[in-house]
């Protein structure tokens, strides 16, 4: 029985990083159920055995993918550097911002899904955003808000990258948002 709970478990997480991975990629419109479902390598079946709807998929992968940024950040600030933030903003607008979209954080690649998305998933949204908040702070409200503007600066200049073809004005983005970034720290 425990061995059957197992496998259950497994599906589920394959079929909610499959999930995570399309939404980011082509957009809650841009797939179906059976899309998803043929990228899990299971049936629709199966995916309606874990999750009641599409939009339940994508509120629980906007949760798991806000959950990966905060785990970031945790890892960053626990590096014992005074200089995590900085470090974290050079991830961010380098490695990060070339990840293929399907692997890209979700915070710049599903934020206007969200937008658009249900009052639950924006509550789901929104209630992860403010977890990764406090991981980025401690109560203070200046230290707050440069948060707030520094991950709404790092959403944006990634978003603005991904959508230029010109390397020039890529990098151009990446500079003055590092500039930016650099002057909240």
């Amino acid at each position: 029985m425990a061995k059957r709970a197992e496998q259950k478990e497994e599906s589920r997480a394959r079929i909610l990083a499959s999930a995570g991975r399309g939404f980011r990629a082509r957009g809650f419109g841009g797939l179906g159920v059976d899309d998803l479902a043929k990228q899990a390598g299971v049936t629709s079946g199966a995916f309606y055995a874990h999750f009641k709807s599409k939009a339940a998929a994508f509120r629980e992968a906007v949760g798991a993918g806000m959950d990966e940024l905060r785990a970031g950040v945790r890892r960053f600030r626990e590096s014992g550097d005074d200089g995590w933030l900085t470090a974290f903003v050079d991830f961010y607008l380098g490695e990060r911002r070339r990840a293929p979209l399907p692997e890209s954080c979700a915070l710049q690649s599903l934020t206007g899904e969200v937008a658009r998305a249900d009052a639950e998933a924006k509550s789901v949204f929104e209630d992860k955003l403010r977890g990764v908040l406090s991981e980025m702070t401690t109560d203070n409200r200046p230290d707050r808000a440069r948060a707030i503007a520094t991950l709404a600066l790092l959403s944006g200049a990634v978003s603005l990258i991904r959508a230029v073809d010109d390397p020039a004005l890529q990098e151009e983005i990446v500079e003055s948002a590092r500039e930016a970034a650099t002057k909240l720290g």
